[in-house]
Order: C-alpha cells, then structure tokens, then sequence
C-alpha cells in the first residue's frame, strides 16, 4: 500500500496550529494525491505501513531533528485513486517551535487551515479531519 504523510505543529502556549506544505503546494509528503481521489469511509486493508521508518525516513528528508516526529495513531484515512489505494499517516512535530530554517531548506513552509483554500479537495478533507483530531473538535 502506498502512502503520503502530513505534518503538523502545534504550539504548546497558543495552539495555533500549522501545516507542512512543500514546494509543490501540496501537504502531503512527498508526493501529491492523483487525481481523481476520494476519502474513504474505512480503512481498505488491515495491511498498513508501519509509521516508524517513514517518519524517520521523512526527518532526514527534511533535515528535521532525529525523534521530532510523533505518528497520531488515531489519525487512519485512507484515499482511493484509480487502481489503488493510498494510506495516509498523521504526525505531529514535537520540536517547540515549527522547524521554519529546515523546512525553508527544502523549499517548504507552514500554513495555517485558512491558508490551504487552493489545495485540492482531498487535500482539504484530509487538513479538516487531522484538524479536527490535533484540536479534539
């Protein structure tokens, strides 16, 4: 099963919450959703791709701090394109301010929810519903 993940911090004195978007415009990690995309209602496969190694994996992509990345394990979604499906993994930056030099690095940068409004719709659904998980609404 392939997989994306999104990347979130939140701010432990505000809550203010940020996303991750890379240089593509896209939140989810590495690569955007194809099109067409729909969110699905249950997961499709008990098979899941184990969140330690792809968060690791992403860290030293992006140059983060070695451990900085905490999978939300209540966060299961999957996402269905044409001939396959597509695991999507949340995980919480755990540093005390978002890594703005290293994201920078990487031609990326943080948003807030109302910033994501040009995202495609499945992008737009997978924010509402991690959204909704980091702020308990």
């Amino acid at each position: 099963m392939d997989y994306r993940v999104i990347l979130y911090h939140k701010q432990a004195t505000s809550a203010r919450t940020r996303f991750l978007r890379l240089q593509n415009s896209s939140v989810c990690l590495f690569d955007p959703i194809p099109m067409p995309a729909a969110l699905l209602d249950r997961v499709e496969s008990n098979t899941i791709n184990h969140p330690a190694s792809i968060l690791q994996d992403a860290e030293r992509r992006l140059d983060f701090p070695a451990g900085c990345l905490k999978a939300e394990g209540e966060y299961r979604h999957t996402v269905e394109v044409p001939g396959q499906t597509i695991q999507v993994i949340l995980a919480a930056i755990t540093t005390v301010d978002p890594p703005f030099a290293e994201a920078e690095k990487n031609g990326a940068g943080f948003i807030d929810l109302t910033q994501a409004r040009g995202l495609p719709e499945i992008e737009l659904q997978l924010l509402r519903c991690a959204y909704e998980l980091v702020l308990g609404g």
